[in-house]
């Protein structure tokens, strides 16, 4: 029977309040940490590309989000300890013995990873950062100082977070799509990227830059607004536009909403990128 299987049928129980986390037995607790290890592995995730390009290129593995989700059903709250830090939760924190078998590093100290996570070879967490369950980073990804990726999220190879980014988890409802940052993609310091957002690789994000479905893009390369979507070979950055509230008695010259802008990626940003990229080796 494989893991899809299992976690496909504890499911069924649970949602017909067959099993409970005071229910759960043994062999359920020994399915539920089997899961746990391959996602740790690598060898399952909560989504995936299937081919093509943005958003429609890739598949949510909605099993594999209900498999996280008993997790925190199945389980109870216990006392734990890590690094002489006491703590509460259901789950332990993951074990990091196989990182550096793989060349990847983690600063100590508070570069804290949550089991149920993938972290590929040759990455680098600098302290203090956050990578939650089920979150997918890839080869040669930083996750710099004071960032957070969050649960599902999907990190592609190359990947740099610059410090204090926020890379939102979407684990609820189990078909949407977590947020997804395709190879290559470079965000700046203090960047927001939530609620399902895709970003298209090779991007660079400038600072401070809030990605979400609510905020659109103004893709000046192909002369459209996106929602959700921030295609690939972009230099993208904050600008405000003019808000429907801009006639209100209350806003004396106007009112601005915040928007996004796309442009051609230029050589000198790829530049400025890539002479980050040498010092971090």
């Amino acid at each position: 029977m494989s893991i899809q299987t299992e976690i496909d049928d504890l499911w069924q129980r649970y949602e017909d309040d067959e099993l409970s986390a005071d229910t759960a037995g043994s062999e359920t607790l020994a399915t539920l940490d089997a899961f746990l290890v391959a996602l740790e592995q690598g060898e399952e995730r909560a989504a995936e590309p299937v081919g093509g390009s943005g958003p429609d290129g890739w598949t949510v593995n909605e099993w594999v989000k209900r498999g996280i989700l008993l997790n925190f059903g199945l389980r109870e709250t216990t006392a734990r300890e890590y690094g002489g830090v006491r703590y509460y939760d259901v789950l332990p924190l993951r074990q990091t013995t196989d990182l550096g078998q793989r060349g990847t590093r983690n600063t100590p100290d508070g570069t804290t990873i949550r089991r149920g996570a993938y972290l590929g070879s040759d990455c680098i967490m600098m302290s203090p950062s956050f990578v939650n369950v089920g979150a997918h980073v890839d080869d040669g990804t930083l996750v710099d100082s004071c960032d957070t990726v969050g649960s599902c999220a999907q990190l592609g190879k190359n990947v740099k977070l610059g410090a204090n980014t926020l890379i939102g988890g979407v684990l609820e409802p189990v078909e949407d799509a977590p947020v997804i940052i395709e190879d290559g993609v470079s965000l700046g310091a203090g960047c927001r990227v939530t609620s399902g957002f895709h970003v298209g690789e090779n991007t660079v994000v400038g600072e401070n830059t809030l990605l979400s479905p609510r905020i659109p893009v103004y893709d000046l390369v192909e002369e459209e607004v996106l929602y959700g979507h921030l295609p690939s070979d972009r230099r993208a950055f904050t600008r405000y536009v003019e808000s429907s509230l801009g006639d209100h008695d209350l806003f004396e010259g106007g009112a601005y909403k915040p928007a996004v802008v796309a442009l051609d990626i230029e050589e000198d940003t790829l530049d400025s990128t890539r002479r980050e990229e040498a010092l971090r080796e």
